[in-house]
């Protein structure tokens, strides 16, 4: 069963602004997350517990990043993508951590709404 979609805040506007090589891969590892497959990609978010993956593209010397979570049975919540600008090491920024974790508590409350589910 395909699993529908759900975008939080401005992800999907920021993902379709990603070039169409990256766009490709991390709307490849969403669609297999709504299948119930994992992509050879995505990673465990550190901090987050289960559920919350990471997808990391690299394209023309840029990074980009693509977070999603499966806690919710009945739909694959999106919960941000970004172009990491930092140059200092490979951890993703704390500012777009703290935006990662105030989108899953709406995709908590919406689930909720939309699902009937915790």
């Amino acid at each position: 069963m395909l699993k529908p979609v759900e975008w939080v805040g401005s992800s999907r506007t920021d993902l379709r602004r990603f070039p169409d090589a990256v766009r490709d891969r991390i709307g490849f590892a969403i669609y297999q997350a709504q299948i119930g497959l994992r992509h050879r990609d995505a990673k465990p978010l550190k901090g987050y517990g289960s559920g919350v993956l990471e997808v990391v593209s690299r394209f023309d010397g840029d990074t980009f990043r693509a977070v999603y979570t499966l806690r919710f049975e009945s739909a694959v919540y999106v919960l941000h993508a970004f172009q990491k600008k930092a140059k200092r090491g490979a951890a993703t920024p704390q500012t777009e951590l703290d935006l990662v974790r105030r989108r899953l508590r709406t995709a908590k409350r919406h689930y909720r709404n939309a699902y009937g589910g915790d």
